[in-house]
């Protein structure tokens, strides 16, 4: 029984209760009553007193039930999650009172749920904007959240919610999967693709309650880039560390050599001769020694601009032959036209000096996508020498390190310094069945 129908009957049994009352204090006065005006009469009399206590409870209760009715209807919109609902302000005061209560209420919380709601989007955008992999799942290992880059960690760029972990681990290399079977995070090294370097991933874990379950987040961070650029950064260091020290005797010693000279020009003495040639000589080598390792730790940051394809090939061919393969691409490229072209001559002539034929030495630009979000151009430089032995291909990236006895070791590690610095990356590839291919990716 509804509340307004609780109200009626009470109103109509006060009625009736205080009418039998009347009505037995009447007889009691007036004995002769009944036989006066009848049963009929006083049946009229006592129906049409109920009727009259029926209307008017009604009457008064309409907008106690309107008001009820539509705070029931909103109270359930509520429990929906649908905050949109306002209800009448009808009635009396504290109707009023409580139907501007709910309005605000309901204000509150839909202004409170967009707020978390651009909040969650923002959240979401974050996260799968993000580099790093991020993978939620439950105590049986069921994969419940993952962004975007975990989709093309793990399936190619598919979605992977609902599937098993271990599943997704199956084609993984196993320096990951033993990872991330172990309990702990932490630094571990995976393996790179031939010629490329290996890559530095830090692995974070967290478990926290959710709906009343256990879940886990897992955090995969590749560290390569900034331990390298960590590492370069001390190389840098140290270099113009030494330069400077190497600089402040050199410069002595090349001024003492040409007032030696002045001195003793009227000295005929060949060995005489021989010294000081000696000395300038091994001067202006450390000199240049000094220069090539100087250049290295004071690169400066790129000036990117357009650049025509054909025409850099031209000022290529200059100075180093080469064939062109597939065709040059119609748009322009956009990078910094004097470091890129540092970088090119210095692998053409590794190419040329690799034992190859020139006619084996190409170069081939083309239009590349990395993945929805990365778009770019690959070059690729291919020469049939004798290429490099897995060892030699590890550490041919590395500073300091060269396989020439004449090598400062600088060439290769400043080539990826300037393609890192352009936000690319370079890779060395052995060729079938002889010869090297360096490829080099530079972004849109």
């Amino acid at each position: 029984m509804t509340l307004r129908a609780k109200l009626v009957l009470a109103a109509m049994t006060a009625s009736s209760g205080g009418l039998l009352l009347l009505l037995l204090f009447i007889l009691l006065e007036v004995p002769d009553l009944v036989n006066l005006m009848g049963y009929t009469a006083l049946g009229l009399i006592v129906a049409t007193c109920l009727l009259v206590s029926w209307s008017l409870a009604i009457y008064f209760t309409r907008n106690l039930a309107n008001s009820l009715t539509a705070l029931e209807v909103g109270l359930l919109n509520f429990k929906d999650n649908d905050f949109s609902v306002n209800i009448p302000v009808t009635g009396d005061k504290q109707l009023q009172a409580l139907a501007d209560l709910f309005n605000e209420s309901a204000a509150i919380l839909r202004k409170e749920r967009q707020y978390i709601y651009q909040r969650e989007l923002l959240l979401d955008k974050v996260i799968q904007s993000s580099p790093n992999i991020m993978l939620l799942f439950d105590d049986e290992q069921r994969i419940i959240y993952a962004n975007d880059a975990a989709r093309h960690a793990f399936n190619h760029g598919n979605r992977i919610e609902g599937c098993l972990l271990p599943d997704l681990l199956t084609s993984q290399p196993e320096e990951l999967v033993n990872a991330l079977n172990n309990p702990k995070g932490g630094l571990f090294t995976s393996a790179g693709q031939e010629g490329a370097e290996d890559e530095t991933w830090h692995l974070s874990r967290g478990r926290f309650m959710l709906n009343g379950q256990y879940h886990h987040l897992l955090l995969l961070k590749q560290m390569t880039r900034e331990l390298n650029r960590q590492e370069v950064a001390v190389w840098k260091k140290v270099i113009r560390i030494i330069s400077h020290e190497l600089n402040n005797s050199v410069a002595p010693i090349a001024s003492m050599v040409k007032s030696g000279r002045k001195i003793t020009a009227s000295i005929d003495d060949p060995k005489l001769a021989l010294i000081f040639d000696t000395i300038e000589d091994r001067t202006q080598h450390l000199s240049q020694f000094i220069f090539n390792y100087a250049r290295f730790a004071k690169l400066p940051l790129p000036k990117k601009a357009a650049v025509d394809w054909q025409k850099l090939t031209e000022q290529l061919r200059q100075h180093y032959q080469f064939s062109i393969e597939g065709e040059l691409p119609q748009s322009q490229g956009y990078f910094d036209l004097i470091q890129m072209e540092q970088v090119l001559l210095n692998l053409l002539k590794n190419a040329h000096e690799s034992g190859s034929d020139v006619s084996d030495i190409s170069l081939s630009v083309q239009a590349t996508q990395l993945d929805e979000q990365q778009s770019g151009v690959l070059i690729v430089i291919a020469d049939a020498g004798s290429g490099m032995s897995s060892e030699v291909l590890a550490q041919a990236l590395l500073p300091f390190y060269s396989t020439k006895q004449t090598g400062t070791g600088l060439g290769l590690p400043l080539c990826r310094e300037i393609l890192e610095a352009h936000d690319g990356h370079i890779s060395l590839h052995n060729r079938q069945p002889k010869g090297l291919e360096v490829r080099l990716w530079l972004p849109d």
